[in-house]
């Protein structure tokens, strides 16, 4: 008898979406549309293939939570800087 090496099986192969999950997560914290976007994107693909993906729905959510902030804070900023300027307010 010969010490032969088993036969390997190949790794199986990640499912669809889940590298791009990883990576609109990172893109939600950083630049939320963008990471919303390709987190809905491998979400939608990782759906198609039969796989459930966490992190792109993690993604989903810190992007939506993030852009709406973001939506929130341009929109004071915005009002506080007409009324300034409004009432005469000046930075010199």
């Amino acid at each position: 008898m010969t010490n032969a090496p088993a036969p390997q099986t190949p790794a199986p192969a990640d499912y669809p979406g889940k590298t791009l999950g990883i990576v609109g997560l990172v893109l939600a914290i950083i630049l939320p549309v963008v990471g919303l976007i390709i987190s809905i994107v491998a979400n939608s693909q990782s759906k198609k293939a039969g796989y459930k993906n966490g992190l792109a729905k993690a993604g989903i959510i810190v992007g939506a939570i993030l852009t709406a902030l973001g939506v929130i804070f341009w929109i004071i900023w915005a009002v506080a800087l007409g009324a300034a300027i409004s009432s005469g307010v000046t930075t010199y």
